[in-house]
Formats: structure tokens, C-alpha cells, sequence
């Protein structure tokens, strides 16, 4: 069974999914899956059996689309895991039509989540740093996540966010957090982007391991 969760309303597509996921019946084992711990042998397991630990698994997939060697694979296997006694939940951004199309060939549950076209034309960056000085780690992820779904670039996002830490050294307003803490994610930020291309990683993936450890 497939249950897509995708387009550019971030909030309301987070919470939909957040519901679906706790609907679910407490036997059911949960296993989230990114990019950073995706595993092929692993999703083919579970895919083609129950797992070894509950009858029925419901595995959740976090922007598994934004990367073309993970998208390849999981729409490869897209028709054996809509066959499957376990339950696979897509969480993504916008998706083109082709991809769409694999989730209805597949008999997936569509769910789309569409901004109102007068609230796509700009997106406010201060929203993602204004949640970060908050230390409100779910909004952070949230505004961040709307800012990739509607193409803005990382280079503004580290930015914004490297500004509004200055910001608030400069006028000891560390609100929830040490001096320490915002001086060491200043450190951080300044190298992040430049330091994830010379090892050949993904921008987003390194900005979300930083917000991983910056709370």
C-alpha cells in the first residue's frame, strides 16, 4: 500500500501526514527513512515481507524525490511496494507529472497540498530565520523545507540564518540560547556550504544534519 503526502504547502502537508502516521495501529512498526540512511537491501526486505518484529511495517519516506539516485530506485520498485502488506508513506515537495503518474500506475493514495497561486510569487526567508532564533525546531524544518519547495536558492537560507545569529550576538539577544551555542553555529555556517561541495555532498542534507545538532 502507497499514500503520497507532496506539494508546496509545506504545513499542511506536515500535518496530514503527522495524523495519518498516528492513526496508524500501535502494532504497526514505524521506520523513517531519508536519504542519510536509505538502504536498498533494507526497503527491498520490507517490500517483499513482514518484518521480523511486527506483522505489518509502515515505512516513511522523508523527500526521498530530491535525489536522483534514491527517486531511481524507489520508482523502480514503486508496483511491488503498492502489492505489499506494509504500508509506504511519501513525504514530499512538488513532484512533476511523470512521477505522479508511477503513484496512480501504482494505485497510491494521493494526497496534493497547493499553495493558493497569489502566495506563491515570494517567499519570506526571515521566516525560517526568525524560527531558528526561537529555537523552534519544527518551524525551522517546516520554513525550511517551503523555501526548497519553491526554489529558493541555499546560499540565501544559510544567509539569512548566519545574519540573524550575528544579529543577535551583536545585541545579546541570545533568546533560548548560550553565547557558545550561536557562536559555534555562526562557525558552522560560515563553511557549511563551501565544505559540503569540496566533499561531494548535498547542500540540503548537510544544512539539515547542522539544524540536527544546532538544538
Amino acid at each position: 500500500m502507497i499514500y503520497l503526502f507532496t506539494g508546496d504547502d509545506t504545513k499542511s502537508k506536515i500535518i496530514s501526514s503527522e495524523k495519518f502516521v498516528k492513526q496508524l495501529p500501535e502494532s504497526t512498526e514505524k521506520l523513517f527513512i531519508s536519504r542519510n540512511n536509505f538502504d536498498p537491501m533494507q526497503i527491498e526486505s520490507l517490500y517483499s515481507g513482514a518484518s521480523l518484529f511486527s506483522p505489518i511495517s509502515a515505512v516513511i519516506f522523508q523527500n526521498i524525490f530530491d535525489h536522483e539516485e534514491t527517486r531511481d530506485f524507489v520508482l523502480e520498485k514503486l508496483p511491488l511496494m503498492g502489492e505489499s502488506a506494509n504500508s509506504f508513506v511519501f513525504l514530499e515537495g512538488k513532484l512533476n507529472k511523470p512521477i505522479l503518474d508511477a503513484f496512480k500506475k501504482a494505485r497510491g493514495e494521493m494526497n496534493i497540498f497547493e499553495l493558493p497561486k497569489e502566495k506563491k510569487e515570494k517567499y519570506d526567508n526571515f521566516l525560517v530565520a526568525n524560527a531558528f532564533s526561537q529555537k523552534d525546531k519544527l518551524n525551522t524544518w517546516i520554513y525550511f523545507r517551503q523555501a526548497m519547495d519553491r526554489g529558493v536558492g541555499m546560499e540565501e537560507i544559510v544567509g539569512v540564518i548566519f545574519w540573524k545569529i550575528k544579529d543577535m550576538l551583536l545585541k545579546k539577544n541570545l533568546g533560548k540560547f548560550s553565547e557558545v551555542e550561536l557562536k559555534n553555529s555562526a562557525s558552522r555556517l560560515s563553511y557549511l556550504l563551501p565544505e559540503a561541495r569540496k566533499k561531494g555532498q548535498d547542500a540540503e542534507t548537510a544544512f539539515e544534519q547542522f539544524l540536527l545538532e544546532a538544538f
